[in-house]
């Protein structure tokens, strides 16, 4: 078959579906340590069945809580331009009506375990009247930027399987056609066999709307010559000594946690019938042993001491909190008489790595806003803050701040307050100080109450 010429759409298919299976196969280890599907400890292929069993319970999957500890405070809660607070309030609505409080969190989520995931934003077409922006998940789109331009995207491809007729449909964009293909599920080892598809009607091919790749890459962890990595990606080892350790002890516990017994000065029983030595006791935890030879003596071992595999294993988690800068108590659960500075301390390191991952996180949704046309080139990302706090150390902050002249809206916003709350906490302050104006002696007691229909307003009682 004759290669496709360089930069064709053909061309363009082939190359992104390698990339994307190749990657896919090299980040699904990290996706298998997230569900806790690690891989089983080493044992003699003899000793595997027996103990398969004590293997499976040796799983303790610390990679999940070391993902989850930079997700679970990564939250959207704005948008924020120099312009009008109108543009603002307009992208917020579309965040909400594409339901992304909850997807952006999956986006978060999987980027941070394969690397890279992506937002698709949609164009109104056809029956759909809005904007639409879905999450799209790392093994089934995949992005390539211009050589030397890397913040330029050339082309993006996304996959997936039809499973209504076990199709497998994948989607070329470029920045100036979108070409559509499908093919019967291939076996493992072969390459699909492609067809062409219909695009909005054209038999080959159709526009592309906005004229640039319409995908938000959310990278984790990028370095200049390389795409986003995993946050697991130097402790699953650890986590295999983990659970190599848990075995040992496990076993330790099965075949050696019972203190065995010993006897001398006794002769052992033969039989008679087959001159065999008999087995002069049955031993069990609940059973006395006793002999009618005088001149026996009873001892017992020692019993195993687990105390080196519990300080084997503290040490290898030890290890995963100071690489991936997760608090230690998080890993090990145990919280004893720690002042909220030590705490603050102990979470330093999870706090600098947020805000690392935030600001390349930030690219790819400001990029995502700029597509849908929702967002100016100078509007960020609001993002809830990280850290936590009392309300008593954070008040009295605010209120020394307040002294110094600092607007309240930027206090409001160092509280935590969103640009939606703060737009009405000023709104419903303005309208106070407009009563306060106009004789309302109840206007810093709150909003004005509604009266129904068709009633005279209710006249303000007399202070006596």
């Amino acid at each position: 078959m004759p290669q496709p010429a360089v930069q064709s759409p053909e061309w363009w298919r082939d190359r992104l579906y390698k990339k994307l299976c190749d990657r896919s196969k090299e980040t699904a280890k990290f996706d298998e340590y997230y569900e806790c599907e690690h891989p089983l400890p080493f044992l003699h292929e003899k000793a595997r069945d027996p103990f398969r069993r004590l293997l499976k319970m040796s799983r303790a999957n610390y990679m999940e809580l070391v993902v989850d500890a930079l997700v679970g405070r990564l939250e959207v809660a704005g948008f924020q331009s120099d312009s009008t607070g109108k543009a603002d309030e307009a992208a917020w609505g579309l965040w909400q009506d594409n339901n992304l409080d909850g997807g952006s969190s999956l986006a978060f989520l999987e980027a941070a375990i394969r690397g890279e995931s992506y937002l698709l934003v949609s164009p109104p077409e056809g029956r759909r009247a809005g904007w639409r922006i879905t999450p799209e998940h790392p093994t089934q789109v995949i992005t390539e930027a211009v050589p030397g331009e890397p913040g330029e995207l050339a082309a993006a491809l996304k996959l997936w399987v039809d499973d209504w007729t076990a199709r497998l449909c994948a989607t070329l964009y470029l920045p100036d056609r979108i070409y559509k293909f499908e093919a019967p599920e291939p076996k493992t080892g072969e390459n699909p066999r492609w067809v062409r598809r219909e695009v909005r009607g054209e038999e080959w091919g159709g526009k592309n709307l906005l004229g640039e790749l319409p995908f938000g890459v959310l990278a984790n962890r990028p370095r200049m010559l390389k795409p986003g990595a995993s946050e697991l990606r130097s402790v699953t080892g650890i986590q295999d000594r983990i659970n190599k350790t848990i075995t040992d002890r496990m076993m330790t516990q099965e075949f050696a946690a019972f203190p065995q017994k010993w006897v001398t000065g006794m002769e052992i029983p033969v039989d008679e019938k087959t001159g065999q030595e008999v087995q002069p006791f049955d031993v069990a935890v609940n059973r006395i042993l006793m002999a009618e030879d005088p001149g026996a003596h009873f001892g017992q071992f020692a019993a195993a001491d687990l105390g080196g595999y519990l300080k084997g294993k503290e040490a290898d988690v030890h290890d995963i909190a100071a690489i991936t800068s997760t608090p230690p108590h998080y890993l090990l659960g145990s919280m004893i008489n720690l002042s909220a500075e030590a705490l603050k301390a102990a979470e330093a390191g999870l706090i600098h790595k947020i805000y690392q991952r935030r600001r390349f996180l930030e690219e790819g949704l400001e990029r995502t806003m700029r597509l849908a046309g929702f967002a100016s080139s100078q509007a960020r990302i609001v993002w809830k803050s990280p850290e936590w706090r009392t309300e008593g150390e954070l008040v009295d902050a605010l209120v020394k701040m307040g002294t110094l002249g600092v607007p309240r809206e930027v206090l409001w916003e160092r509280w935590g307050a969103t640009p939606q709350e703060i737009e009405r906490w000023r709104r419903l302050s303005e309208d106070a100080l407009t009563r306060a104006l106009e004789g309302d002696l109840a206007a810093e007691y709150g909003p004005k109450p509604e009266t129904a229909p068709g009633q005279p307003e209710q006249a303000p009682q007399a202070a006596y």
